[in-house]
């Protein structure tokens, strides 16, 4: 399975991954995921908003546990952060019919669209949109970084804009859902352990910041004479750095659009997006307020102005603590994750979002986490070694045994 999804949406040059939402690359994913599924002889569909669906036993009788992640990436991404929750889901229900597993609840595995955001800027927009935490309005709104709106893509891609919308009625079918996921940070590796449980997704948010200043000749125009918003921005970059040191957070500006984008020409237009994250509300709320004063002084002092609008918000996710302590004995006792049995599986929180957070205010919700060595994501550099993502795919076996064949 994964040799087979490892060249799609690939660059050749970077080799990192470019699956956007609704593109050739993800079209090709979605292929492979309908392949999988009906490979094995799972019942298949795609829900209003496009996730796909693959169920073992009957979709409609309700208390279901459902597992899966995503197939779209970050530009230039690695081959990790989402595929692996797809991928060890299918290799998770292989080897329980190699066990002979008898269940006594539906299963199903899915793989939730746009994700990442990488498109249209706004992640998670697939379970956003199931849980009602999107509104269709909003969403027809988005637009890609060439204009393209969501209705136009996903009408391009097959797939009908109008239907979209809250999905109660599939989220009441779902008695729990837990999502595998590669550690994006070095926790796991700290402390030794292959496979961990989260307790919780830290409040994040994105912010754009608009600085206009006035577009002047590069070679002719005085220094003292310049509104140069790419100055102000510089400032807030580093601002943004302090704030979040002196809060213990993180503060990133990661993505920026300048106009009239020209080397011999000051710009009129800086507009950067800052991604911020923290353990808790009240850092979080600190940092974002700290960077935002420190551009408006910036800014007034260059004669720039400056306009502040949140895009998206997640407030923090508490994991369902039933759920997460029902998933801990479960491996504690097997010990299939490469632990002794009787040893307890580390819980550890996370800076990164995911379509568990999301669905997390409709149905029970939990993650696994699979050693990262170096800690990175969102990047080609991105790894997990075999040996602890066939723990990974024990561990989500031993815990999709324990919810849904009692």
């Amino acid at each position: 399975m994964w040799r087979e999804l490892l060249p799609i949406g690939r660059h050749p040059e970077s080799g990192g991954y470019r699956r956007y939402a609704w593109t050739g690359a993800d079209t090709e994913c979605r292929a492979w995921f309908r392949a999988q599924a009906e490979a094995r002889g799972f019942t298949y569909e795609v829900d209003r908003n496009g996730n796909q669906w693959a169920w073992l036993g009957d979709p409609l009788a309700g208390d279901a546990v459902v597992t899966g992640s995503h197939l779209d990436s970050v530009p230039d991404g690695g081959a990790f952060d989402g595929p692996l929750g797809v991928i060890s889901s299918f290799a998770a229900l292989d080897e329980l019919r190699r066990r002979g597993a008898a269940f006594t609840r539906p299963l199903a595995l899915t793989n939730f669209g746009d994700e990442e955001g990488a498109r249209f800027g706004l992640a998670c927009v697939g379970s956003r949109l199931t849980a009602g935490q999107l509104t269709v309005e909003a969403a027809h709104r988005l637009r890609d970084g060439d204009g393209i709106t969501l209705p136009q893509a996903m009408e391009a891609a097959g797939y009908d804009p109008d239907a979209i919308g809250p999905d109660p009625e599939r989220l009441g079918r779902i008695g729990a859902f837990v999502e595998l996921h590669v550690e994006q940070g070095r926790a796991l590796d700290l402390t030794g352990d292959p496979v961990g449980i989260a307790s919780a997704i830290w409040p994040h948010g994105r912010w754009r910041f608009d600085f206009r200043g006035e577009a002047n000749h590069a070679g002719t125009t005085g220094l003292a004479d310049r509104r140069d918003p790419m100055l102000t921005y510089a400032e807030t970059v580093l601002a943004a750095r302090r704030e979040a040191e002196l809060a213990g957070a993180v503060a990133t500006f990661g993505k920026v659009a300048v106009e009239p984008n020209g080397v011999n020409a000051i710009p009129s237009l800086v507009r950067g997006w800052l991604d911020s994250r923290a353990a808790d509300q009240d850092r979080l709320d600190t940092v974002v307020s700290g960077i935002e004063r420190a551009a408006r002084e910036h800014a007034e002092r260059a004669g720039v102005d400056l306009d502040v609008v949140r895009e998206s918000f997640t407030p923090v996710v508490e994991f369902e603590h039933a759920l997460r302590d029902e998933i801990g004995k479960i491996l504690t006792e097997r010990g299939g994750t490469g632990h002794a049995a009787g040893r307890s599986v580390p819980v550890l929180g996370t800076g990164a979002g995911h379509d568990a957070g999301i669905l997390s205010a409709s149905v029970p919700t939990a993650m696994l986490f699979v050693r990262n060595p170096t800690g990175i994501s969102h990047s080609p550099a991105e790894h997990a070694a075999e040996d602890d993502c066939v723990a990974g795919v024990i561990a989500l076996a031993d815990v999709l045994e324990g919810l849904a064949c009692r």
